[in-house]
């Protein structure tokens, strides 16, 4: 296997733990944006909240999984990224960590002025990290301003508020409504009562949002100035952010789906999840669920297809961007790591089955008051 098959299989990966990372832990980042919709007592909200308390921190898995998987497979994107975007990954990871807080310390005061507090917790846990990824996949289609210094060093000028631009809000608008869809088709299949009848007549709003918004995303970015690669890359080449071949050309973003209507797939996928999670709904609400992970799948794979090879395009200097073919790891390094994924991921997926499997059935009244472990 040559460098450039691996450099390609790793970008593969890349998309499938982003999805699996959408897939698991986006229902339950949707479960606690739609706590004020679904549940208006505290009985209510304990309901919500046990249909994921005991799996958010295995869910979490894949979005430790995908950080862990760049830094390995793709350092200077790991680098560039996390220290350009290190302001919002800092508000990210912030409103992540009063999830924990949240289920934790909620259920410690038997007192409504408390909980309420901690439910407000879990919403901003809920509702910022599915924007700030949103606002973070919108940006690699803008493009963030960086460049690299003579010796590679990574020179970025990217602002918090550089990258509150118009068209990354949008996808943050996007991302939002699409976790909130698969968290609502998530309490439709495991909560029960009132909760899973107001996430049921959810569903269809938040499909109704994200169709309208990924489609007007979808217009918007045939118009942007877009990159493209240039002549002469050598996909076997080594990795250096100095040997770049990128340029931006206006409406390059949208020549990628007039010129294959094979990537036409990855949408179809996005806005067939919705319409069969709506369909699905009111009688088979576990096919509604498995629907709306349709969404991220074709919601990532659309914006994968668009970017490739590009990983993170360069406003500043389009020769500078990172692509699969200059920022990748070693090839020896890409081997070893294709290895343990190998071996590893299967594990993953089976020990995640299994807890499901065994956390199968709805989530009641009467089973939260009887379980004293209950939040």
């Amino acid at each position: 296997m040559d460098y450039e098959t691996l450099r390609i299989i790793w970008w593969v990966l890349l998309g499938v733990l982003l999805i699996g990372f959408a897939a698991m832990d986006g229902f339950d980042l949707g479960t606690a944006a739609l706590l004020p919709i679904v549940a208006r007592t505290d009985i209510e909200r304990r309901i919500a909240i046990n249909t994921v308390g005991p799996v958010w921190e295995g869910n979490q898995v894949w979005l430790i999984t995908g950080a862990g998987a760049i830094f390995a497979a793709w350092p200077i994107l790991y680098a560039a990224a996390f220290s350009g975007f290190y302001l919002a990954m800092l508000l990210a990871l912030a409103s992540l960590i009063l999830r924990p807080v949240g289920f934790k310390f909620r259920s410690k005061i038997d007192d409504p002025r408390w909980r309420t507090l901690w439910d407000c917790a879990l919403v901003i846990g809920g509702v910022v990290p599915s924007l700030v990824f949103g606002i973070a996949f919108g940006n690699l289609f803008v493009g963030v301003p960086f460049s690299f210094a003579p010796d590679a060093r990574f020179m970025p000028t990217i602002s918090l508020i550089s990258l509150l631009n118009p068209f990354a809000l949008l996808s943050g608008l996007i991302s939002l409504s699409m976790i909130g869809l698969h968290g609502a088709s998530w309490l439709a299949y495991k909560a029960s009562d009132e909760v899973a009848r107001r996430a049921r007549a959810t569903i269809p709003w938040a499909g109704l949002a994200f169709v309208i918004l990924f489609t007007v995303a979808g217009i918007w970015m045939s118009h942007l100035p877009g990159y493209a690669m240039g002549e002469g890359v050598d996909h076997n080449g080594l990795s250096s952010p100095l040997a770049g071949h990128a340029a931006a050309g206006l409406g390059a973003w949208g020549t990628r789906f007039g010129s294959n209507p094979a990537f036409w797939l990855a949408p179809f996928v996005a806005y067939l999840g919705v319409a069969l999670a709506v369909a699905f709904s009111r009688r088979h609400s576990l096919l509604a669920l498995i629907s709306s992970a349709l969404v991220p799948l074709g919601v990532i794979a659309s914006a994968g297809l668009t970017l490739f090879p590009f990983l993170l395009p360069s406003s500043s200097d389009p020769a500078m961007s990172l692509t699969l073919w200059n920022a990748s790891s070693s090839k020896l390094t890409l081997w070893v790591m294709l290895g343990v994924v190998v071996i590893f991921m299967p594990i993953i997926i089976a020990y995640t089955s299994y807890v499901y499997r065994v956390l199968r059935g709805p989530v009641t009244a009467e089973s939260v008051n009887a379980d004293h472990h209950s939040y």
